[in-house]
């Protein structure tokens, strides 16, 4: 969306799991203490065992994707059983040298059951040649969705699980982004971070209706926040649906008043309907808050 003001926003709300950045971003070491609270030496264990390659930065320092957060998260719950450095390498490189070729080790569920390493995937489960450990897998397919389950067949994956994997996965599979934003809705009906990234997703391929329908189904689950306004606010200009677009706009600015791209195409609504001081109040204020940022 352009004007003769020379700016262009556009933007949608994007919510992440707490504590992380975009998929695209890249994490550090100190990033993944934080986050994981993984020691130093089990991820470079790890790194050295060929189960993550983060890339170097310009000094030479490890740089982690999203998914190899996903990955070391799979060991952290065995740190946190207080499983020796030995046992967890051993086990997760089995792991990978006994898991079909097509199977990301991204999605694996990995903990401690006593002594023992229990590992949940969608593919299968098998027993270790030496008899050490116990790597049991377990799948259920309802509704034609692959489900992980627990050792009593029951879903082990909570609905804050199934946004974590979700975000992980709008880039390369939206699709199976879209599935499991949906399970994870089932799961806990008032996960509002849920509702706008899958609203958001079926925005951006086009399906308008579906769109606003998951908007509207938030509203009416969950404690509406700055992300979801915005969101359905560009959904509604879409629509054509102007006078509604700007309700969302101020709404989301109740919320967040330094939400600069709420002011930026509330001034555009303003402007077109002909309010003229409105469209100038919204335009200033979006340009005092980019020069913050």
């Amino acid at each position: 969306m352009e004007s003769a003001h020379g700016a262009t926003t556009r933007a949608y709300a994007h919510r992440l799991p707490a504590g992380a950045k975009c998929v695209n971003e890249r994490y550090s070491l100190q990033d993944v203490g934080r986050l994981l609270g993984l020691p130093r030496s089990i991820v470079r264990g790890l790194i050295d065992a060929g189960f993550v390659s983060p890339l170097r930065g310009p000094r030479r320092e490890y740089r982690f994707s999203f998914q190899d957060l996903v990955v070391l998260r799979a060991a952290h719950a065995l740190v946190e059983a207080k499983l020796p450095t030995t046992r967890i390498l051993r086990s997760l490189r089995r792991l990978r040298t006994q898991l079909p070729a097509d199977v990301p080790l991204s999605g694996l569920r990995v903990e401690a059951v006593g002594d023992a390493v229990a590992v949940h995937d969608g593919t299968a489960q098998w027993r270790p040649d030496d008899g050490q450990y116990l790597l049991r897998f377990h799948v259920g397919a309802p509704r034609g969705r692959l489900a992980f389950l627990d050792f009593e067949g029951q879903p082990i994956q909570s609905a804050r699980a199934l946004f974590e994997r979700a975000v992980a996965l709008e880039e390369s599979h939206p699709e199976q982004a879209i599935g499991l934003y949906r399970q994870a809705i089932d799961a806990e009906p008032a996960l509002a971070d849920a509702y706008t990234n899958l609203g958001r997703l079926q925005h951006e391929r086009r399906q308008l209706a579906e769109a606003e329908s998951t908007y509207r189904a938030c509203l009416a689950h969950c404690a509406p926040d700055d992300a979801l306004y915005f969101n359905l606010a560009l959904l509604l200009e879409d629509l054509e649906r102007e006078d509604e677009a700007g309700a969302m706009y101020e709404a989301a600015l109740e919320r967040n008043p330094d939400l600069a791209e709420a002011h930026y195409n509330l001034a555009l609504l303003c402007e077109a309907a002909g309010r003229a001081q409105e469209a100038i109040r919204h335009l200033s204020a979006y340009r005092r808050l980019s020069r913050k940022r």
